[in-house]
């Protein structure tokens, strides 16, 4: 009874989302009333309470290193902003076409989002965006690549997304070994989508004004710029480092940034240290983003708990007894619920005797649920980060964008397929 309890509430919770401006809610609303509403029917209905507070608490350090990280990340992007910085990639974008634009943008996010990782890019690549296209339209379209190429990019590479990293920490995967099985079916999991979003904006031109800084404020914008790029960068760098979680990193780099701001705004007047203050940018990024984010995650987290998610990976290893058919329907699955507890719960199904390092299972597993998410623009952290800086609707992303996705979806696993075969 509790599981159909939470189902129900789960689904309401999705279709309020879903038709957020049909219903006049905003989504972060909607998300967190479900991801209370979720654990309430889950104590609710248990008998060791303390166990379900424990759960949650548990659960709720997972959520807000993922919080903070995307405070952090937000933060930084928006000082650069803020600073103007964008300015040095814009301009030296000389090209009027949409069309080159949107494969310079797409190519560049596939890259980035395995160095970095697919949430940041997503979220410094819309960025770039919007100064850039004026036509909201036009942005939104550019938003839905980018949540393609940053999550296919992000899948090849074991820094790129949170389920490889698992898998990579876990031993499931070996750094070369998802680089040279996964970058080709990722490309095209990126390519398929891209040639055929192209067509739309082919002849197509926009107009763009060249930001001009004054000689005095160039020094400034370009240590931001390139500041804030190098401080992101070293995320990764940090996480390989000490093994420590990549929202230390990202304070760690967020501080870097506060210090450098600090020191360089030193002499100036108060108003302007206020305006380019990190105070100032906290103030600014977009917080029911992140609100409709943590709603996400608790209601998740709490169908996890309660073993609905478990109960599901059973369920398809007991019925479908082809790997490659469970790999398929997890990436799907993972469109609609997190891809990190429908991993692990795969991590902790199947040891490495059955499948070893390197299998072609995990690599598999790896490209599904990493791409899959792609397909509705709340299954992965990149959709959902994009969905707030651009304000996009879930009916809008699922008509416009979700079939190309699931297209570079089916590509991406015939390629694999086909390179396994060969």
């Amino acid at each position: 009874m509790t599981s159909i309890l939470l189902i129900i509430v789960f689904v309401y919770g999705y279709a309020a989302i879903a038709f957020e401006s049909k219903i006049g809610l905003n989504k972060a609303a909607s998300a967190m009333i479900t991801g209370v509403l979720c654990w309430t029917v889950y104590i609710l209905n248990s008998t060791t309470p303390h166990l379900v507070n424990e759960d949650l608490i548990h659960h709720l350090g997972d959520i807000a290193s993922i919080l903070f990280f995307l405070l952090g990340a937000m933060t930084i992007v928006e000082l650069i902003d803020r600073h103007n910085g964008f300015s040095i990639i814009t301009n030296a974008i000389k090209t009027r076409s949409k069309l080159r634009l949107l494969w310079i943008i797409s190519i560049i996010t596939f890259f980035l989002s395995s160095i970095l990782d697919n949430l940041t890019t997503a979220i410094v690549m819309t960025s770039l965006c919007s100064k850039i296209l004026h036509d909201k339209y036009d942005r939104m379209w550019f938003a839905g690549m980018i949540i393609i190429a940053a999550n296919a990019g992000g899948a090849w590479s074991p820094l790129g997304d949170v389920t490889t990293t698992m898998l990579w920490i876990g031993g499931q995967i070996s750094a070369m070994g998802i680089i040279k099985m996964l970058f080709i079916p990722s490309l095209f999991v990126c390519l398929i989508p891209l040639l055929i979003l192209g067509r739309k904006f082919k002849k197509q031109t926009f107009e763009f004004v060249e930001v001009k800084d004054e000689t005095s404020q160039q020094s400034e914008r370009n240590l931001i710029f390139y500041s804030g790029i190098a401080m992101l960068l070293f995320v990764p760098v940090f996480k390989t480092l000490t093994h420590l979680p990549p929202f230390m990193g990202m304070l760690l780099s967020l501080s870097a940034m506060w210090i450098i701001i600090s020191i360089i705004r030193y002499k100036k007047p108060v108003e302007v240290k206020q305006l380019y203050s990190v105070s100032s940018a906290l103030q600014r990024i977009d917080t029911p983003s992140i609100l409709f984010f943590l709603g996400i995650l608790l209601s998740i987290s709490a169908l996890q708990s309660f073993g609905l998610l478990k109960d599901l990976a059973v369920y398809f290893n007991n019925h479908l007894h082809n790997y490659y058919l469970t790999g398929i329907t997890l990436g799907l699955t993972s469109a609609v619920v997190d891809n990190v507890p429908l991993v692990a719960a795969t991590q902790a199904m199947y040891d490495l005797k059955q499948y070893p390092t390197d299998h072609n299972f995990w690599e598999f597993i790896a490209l599904t649920t990493g791409t899959g998410g792609s397909i509705l623009i709340i299954g992965s952290a990149a959709g959902v980060a994009v969905m707030g800086i651009e304000n996009i609707e879930f009916i809008w992303y699922l008509k416009k964008i979700g079939w190309l996705a699931l297209i570079g979806f089916t590509a991406g696993i015939g390629v694999f397929l086909l390179q396994t075969i060969l």
